[in-house]
C-alpha cells in the first residue's frame, strides 16, 4: 500500500495554500574569484567569536561588511544571476531576498515552516573541505567547493556532511576542526512561474486541507512532518507540552 504524498501548505496572501514539494535540484559550479584573505580571516572571527557555531548549526553573518570588503562581490552576484537566467528564471533573482549565511556542516532540516512559500537559491564561497549537501529523500549529492551554486525546494529535506556520508554525526565537526562554510542565498517565490517549473511543482493539490490549517507545514495525509536530524528521513511529528514559535513549529 502506497504512503500518501508529501504536501507543503504555504502562505499565499491571506491564507494558506498547498503544493508538491519539488524534487528537482539544478546545481553547477560557477567560477568565482577567491575571497581576500582579510575578508576570510573576517568570516572565521565572525563564525568562532560571535557566532560560536556547533556542529550543525546555520545562522546568518554580516552581509554589508562582506559587500565592501570584497571588490569582487559584485562578480559573483552577476555569475549568479547568469546561470539562474540560463535555467529559465529571468531576471527572478533581482528581487530575491538575499543574506550572507555559515554553516558549521548541517544537521538534516526541512525549511517548509518557515519558508514554504520560498526556493532557496545558494552559492558557497568557501574552498572545498571535503563536505556534501546531501538531499535526503532524492538521494542527490553536491559536493561543496567555492562556486558550488544550487536551486532547490525548502521543503526538501537537506543536511551538510563529510563527503561520501550519509549520516550527520556532530563529532565530525568537533572544535578546532573548521569544516564551516559561507555561502549568500537567495529566496525566490515559489509561485513564480519560471521557479515552480524549473523545480517540478504542481499547486493546489489539496486545497481543502489549505483552507481549513493556519501555519505553514508539511504533511502526509492527516500527520504534520518533521525530519531527522541524523539522516533526514520523514516521520509525524509529535506534539510537544512546550510553547510553539509563531509559524506553528514547536520550540
Amino acid at each position: 500500500m502506497s504512503r500518501a504524498p508529501l504536501v507543503s501548505y504555504f502562505h499565499s496572501g491571506d491564507g494558506l495554500r498547498s503544493r508538491a514539494i519539488g524534487v528537482a535540484t539544478p546545481a553547477t559550479t560557477l567560477a568565482l574569484p577567491a575571497p581576500p584573505a582579510r575578508l576570510q580571516a573576517d568570516w572565521t572571527r565572525e563564525i568562532d567569536t560571535r557566532l560560536r557555531l556547533a556542529p550543525g548549526d546555520v545562522e546568518q553573518m554580516p552581509l554589508a561588511r562582506t559587500i565592501v570588503r570584497w571588490p569582487d562581490y559584485g562578480a559573483c552576484v552577476r555569475a549568479m544571476r547568469d546561470w539562474t537566467a540560463a535555467l529559465g528564471l529571468g531576471d527572478v533573482l533581482d528581487d530575491g531576498v538575499i543574506a550572507l549565511m555559515a554553516c558549521r556542516g548541517a544537521r538534516y532540516h526541512h525549511d517548509g515552516n518557515q519558508y514554504g512559500y520560498a526556493a532557496f537559491c545558494n552559492l558557497f564561497l568557501s574552498d572545498d573541505q571535503g563536505l556534501d549537501l546531501v538531499f535526503a529523500e532524492t538521494g542527490r549529492r553536491i559536493a561543496l567547493t567555492r562556486g558550488t551554486a544550487v536551486l532547490f525546494d525548502t521543503c526538501q529535506p537537506h543536511g551538510v556532511v563529510p563527503r561520501g556520508a550519509s549520516v550527520f554525526q556532530a563529532a565530525d565537526f568537533a572544535a578546532g576542526h573548521g569544516l564551516s562554510q559561507v555561502f549568500l542565498t537567495w529566496e525566490l517565490p515559489i509561485e513564480d512561474t519560471r521557479v515552480a517549473a524549473a523545480l517540478g511543482i504542481e499547486f493546489d493539490v489539496d486545497s481543502h486541507a489549505a483552507a481549513r490549517l493556519d501555519a505553514q507545514q508539511v504533511r502526509r495525509g492527516d500527520a504534520r512532518q518533521q525530519v531527522r536530524p541524523d539522516n533526514g528521513q520523514w516521520i509525524d511529528a509529535k506534539p510537544s507540552r512546550r510553547s510553539t514559535t509563531p509559524d506553528g513549529s514547536y520550540q
